[in-house]
């Protein structure tokens, strides 16, 4: 990425964009006056609080306060990083995103890095595809054939074939001005590390491209057409693609049918194109993982109804188990989750095959719903005649619901209970609520990694973000009801308020070394450094980071302090922090210093003639 996004861009993109659109693909509002309603996202409720102004272009919700814009509402709802939600309502557009620092020789190099990554990805594509058209793909074409694929299919899917030799892809990207490095980057190339030789990753496969929900290929799965092994390959990790979030076909489903419902997860490529040449395109599959919560966040978003298809066998029971201890906390009021489970040997290809595409509709609207299959797993291998069996079996299944966000569903999955266990509903409720506080009394005394991350507050602070902040973990030494320390206060202040920067003094002996100290150092250089100016780009530059994390805290306390005051109250902060520094002993102040030191934090030039001179003033003292 070349520098940051100008603020001139996004005021225009917010400008050009409808929140009511953007927010009605992911909603379901209707008309209310002159502006829109509907149920909360952010937040259970029963009766619609959330409101979207087209006037204003804002969304309100008077129940939690989640507001914002366009561009938050991506934030916060498809759980994207600043950057990459501003990518996204451009291509909307279709136009590209402008970046600041051009004259950056570095900026200039990983620009170009990266647009060689994404063209290359492209020419690779193009490349397969044009090899399943010659001499050389003969045996993709017969395999295909012999599959049932019409040369449609073939094409909307963009299937090609890789080459047996062991650089013809290397050699066609390089001819092309591609260096080598970049191919391994990308996971084209293998590079043995030792012999030093890089080869073709895909050799004699049919290839299915990976695209991204822009239509832009990824990443490549390869099928091997005989009995070698391993029957799928799958690119490996590289920027622009992360097996735990993409979904095969999920960009072909959206461009068949502008108006999804429902889509149907199976297991693997040729499932998601067999389906396809019967006439069923809402197939998806997931790319070598299991079902992760980011595939089901991302589904969610698109139809309120996700069916999983698995295969009868104990594999696909166990798989199925997986997939349903993903989807509980998704389950949301008006989403909704099935199992469908085909007969033992068969998979969604052989099936449609046999039975064509009406039977296996039918077999998708008669899939089990989650409650069923919830119950059906924890009565497993237990008698319901029995007290002890009941007892199992209801509190397996209040371990699952304990896990359901609150709503509708979780009550009447509560009421079901309680007729299936013999148990009154007020005494499960009861049981309920002490797994759960026993669940957060845990969290609470765990790894601050493993707490729940924290709703947004509504303030203006936030709002002046453009939303940039997302939900990030609370940290444990920190809640919002404590009193931030001097130095977490000039963090928050230097959040809102980057400029203030320039008030600062030259050098930072004022900042003591407390918990904030080095976040508030590495902010401070970072500001000092002149290219940050907005704090959602601040945010936006330390986004999936420990330092993320701890800003994203900061920003969403309400800064009470009026706009007018603030530039005072960092030089009172600062003042007050130098009277403390003089205040300290030199065997305080060389504790400090090389305390620093040794942390990795590099002294400047006059805090180490500082130490220098504490050395020799604490040895004349002995």
């Amino acid at each position: 990425m070349a520098g940051q996004i100008p603020q001139r861009f996004i005021d225009d993109l917010l400008g050009r964009v409808d929140v009511v659109e953007v927010v009605g693909e992911r909603v379901q509002l209707k008309k209310a006056g002159r502006n829109y309603s509907g149920l909360c996202p952010f937040h259970q409720e029963k009766t619609p609080s959330f409101t979207v102004s087209a006037d204003k272009q804002f969304y309100h919700c008077f129940g939690c306060g989640a507001n914002g814009n366009a561009l938050r509402f991506l934030m916060e709802y498809d759980k994207l990083p600043f950057p990459e939600a501003v990518e996204q309502l451009a291509g909307r557009l279709g136009i590209e995103v402008p970046r600041e620092g051009a004259d950056d020789p570095r900026a200039q190099q990983r620009e170009k890095k990266r647009k060689e990554g994404v063209n290359l990805l492209e020419l690779a594509a193009s490349f397969y595809r044009e090899r399943l058209k010659m001499q050389e793909g003969q045996s993709a074409q017969r395999y295909l054939s012999g599959r049932g694929l019409s040369d449609e299919v073939i094409k909307t899917y963009g299937i090609g074939y890789a080459p047996a030799g062991w650089e013809a892809l290397k050699q066609h990207l390089s001819e092309r001005g591609i260096g080598e490095p970049v191919q391994v980057e990308y996971g084209l190339l293998i590079h043995r590390e030792d012999t030093g030789r890089t080869y073709d990753r895909f050799r004699d496969r049919v290839m299915f491209p990976i695209r991204d929900l822009r239509g832009r290929t990824i990443a490549f799965g390869g099928r091997v057409m005989g009995d070698d092994q391993p029957k799928y390959l799958n690119s490996p990790e590289t920027p622009v693609f992360h097996k735990g979030r993409e979904l095969y076909g999920l960009y072909e489903a959206r461009q068949a049918s502008n108006k999804l419902e429902q889509l149907i997860m199976v297991e693997g490529y040729m499932d998601v194109v067999a389906l396809a040449q019967y006439g069923i395109h809402n197939a998806v599959a997931t790319l070598g993982t299991a079902t992760t919560e980011d595939h089901l966040t991302r589904l969610f978003r698109l139809v309120s109804r996700v069916v999983f298809c698995f295969d009868g066998d104990r594999a696909g029971r166990q798989a199925a188990s997986r997939a349903l201890e993903t989807a509980l906390p998704q389950m949301i009021d008006g989403r909704e989750a099935r199992f469908l489970f085909l007969p033992e040997g068969d998979d969604p290809d052989t099936l449609v095959r046999r039975e064509g595409t009406q039977a296996f509709q039918d077999r998708v609207t008669c899939a089990m719903p989650l409650s069923e299959f919830l119950f059906e797993q924890a009565a497993q291998g237990r008698d319901l005649n029995t007290v002890e069996g009941r007892e199992r079996f209801a509190s397996q299944v209040l371990e699952a619901l304990n896990k359901v966000p609150e709503g509708m569903l979780k009550s009447l999955l509560l009421e079901s209970l309680a007729k299936r266990s013999g148990l009154a509903q007020e005494q499960l409720k009861v049981l309920l609520e002490k797994r759960s506080q026993a669940s957060q009394r845990s969290v609470t005394q765990g790894d601050v990694s493993q707490e729940p991350a924290e709703q947004l507050e509504s303030e203006s602070a936030s709002s002046a973000m453009n939303g940039a902040v997302l939900a990030a973990p609370a940290r444990s030494s920190r809640s919002r009801s404590q009193a931030l320390s001097p130095v977490g206060r000039i963090v928050q202040l230097l959040l809102h308020e980057p400029n203030l920067v320039a008030t600062l003094p030259d050098h930072l002996e004022w900042l003591p070394e407390d918990g904030d100290a080095p976040l508030c150092r590495e902010l401070i250089e970072l500001l000092k450094a002149g290219r940050y100016r907005s704090p959602q780009v601040v945010l936006a530059h330390f986004q999936g980071s420990q330092q993320g994390q701890a800003l994203a805290a900061f920003a969403k306390r309400e800064l009470l302090i009026p706009k007018a005051d603030r530039e005072a109250e960092l030089k009172g902060l600062v003042e007050h922090l130098q009277y403390v520094q003089r205040q300290r002993s030199p065997q305080e102040e060389y504790t400090a210093l090389l305390a620093q030191e040794r942390a990795g934090q590099k002294l400047d030039k006059e805090q180490r003639q500082r130490l220098a001179s504490l050395v020799m003033e604490l040895a004349q003292r002995q």
